[in-house]
């Protein structure tokens, strides 16, 4: 058995690309009333463009690609698509 150390701790692996990192995600509205419930109320059935924060908050929702990547570059965040 190997004795590993961790390169980072819980809270600096939860932060890592805090500030640098965007995520881009198309989103169902309904799915995301449902993961987070603190946004304010949305059309069902919305096909929508997420930007998120590497910490997982959302940032930007928007009906258009272009919009949630031109507000990435206004953040000045480095942009990862997720599936």
């Amino acid at each position: 058995m190997t004795n590993t150390k961790a390169i980072f701790t819980d809270h600096e692996f939860a932060h890592l690309g805090e500030g640098e990192i965007g995520y881009l995600r198309r989103m169902r509205s309904q799915d995301l009333a449902d993961s987070f419930p603190s946004l304010p109320p949305m059309a069902p059935n919305l096909d929508l463009w997420a930007l998120f924060g590497a910490t997982g908050e959302p940032i930007v929702l928007s009906d258009l690609r272009a919009n949630a990547l031109a507000s990435a570059r206004d953040h000045e965040l480095h942009t990862v698509m997720l599936h």
